[in-house]
């Protein structure tokens, strides 16, 4: 493995839409068939593997800042706990991103408009649990206000070392969204610098957001991840072709 295994983010389209920051990230990871994935890809991309596997993702963390082009954070609604359940993507040509199986958050406004452009948010009562003195684990506590769902998750980080193995890069070095509207399949790009990565003990784990999403998954995750944080911008969406109705 190189010194720096991260690739460069590809060159941002302007103008900047928006730009925010993700803070207090817990990544969990299952290894699923990649024809378990498969069905959830939008046309014109297929699963991203590793290690002949598709990955499920289990991800919270604290939205901050967040507003429109480059401009301040909007009050209230720019800020907030997310809690998703994602999917790995890759073009025919290597462009690599995310599919949003959910996402969870508690603003109501910002549900509605991201469903409307064909984002998966849905509207939930969440918490996030930070590491304390008497517990050193962070973590999320998510209940839906509709159909029940539930989710509870922590995990313990390894602070004494960053880590940049093969698979967490190929987990979280991801500068694109994949996502349905309209009949197209639309990629958003964004840009940031490296995750700082840290492994992690998982410190609880009962959730319901994967199963509720279609995938089945049994055991511990076999990845557990860190991270304080990153600052990200994103690009304007552009329509992979062959995929106009």
């Amino acid at each position: 493995m190189s010194a720096d295994p991260w690739p460069l983010p590809p060159e941002l389209p302007r103008p900047v839409i928006m730009e925010q920051r993700w803070t207090d990230a817990v990544f969990l990871h299952w290894r699923i068939p990649r024809a378990v994935a498969a069905p959830f890809m939008p046309r014109g991309v297929e699963p991203d593997t590793f290690d002949g596997s598709a990955w499920v993702g289990l991800i919270g963390f604290r939205m901050q800042g967040a507003g429109l082009g480059r401009g301040p954070g909007i009050p209230y609604f720019g800020s907030f706990n997310e809690i998703n359940v994602r999917l790995y993507s890759r073009e025919p040509d290597g462009t690599r991103g995310v599919v949003f199986l959910s996402l969870d958050a508690s603003r109501l406004a910002v549900v509605l408009a991201a469903r409307a452009a064909g984002i998966p948010y849905v509207w939930s009562r969440d918490r996030f649990l930070p590491a304390g003195a008497a517990d050193p684990a962070t973590g999320y506590s998510v209940r839906r206000f509709r159909r029940g769902a539930r989710s509870d998750f922590a995990a313990v980080p390894e602070l004494d070392a960053e880590t940049a193995d093969p698979l967490s890069v190929h987990l979280t070095a991801r500068f694109g969204l994949h996502s349905r509207f309209r009949g197209r399949t639309l990629y958003t790009p964004n840009t940031h610098t490296p995750w700082p990565l840290y492994n992690a003990r998982l410190a609880g784990l009962d959730d319901q957001l994967v199963a509720a999403a279609g995938i089945t998954v049994t055991g511990p995750p076999e990845s557990v991840l860190f991270s304080p944080g990153v600052r990200t911008q994103f690009g304007r969406p552009r329509v992979l072709d062959g995929t106009r109705p």
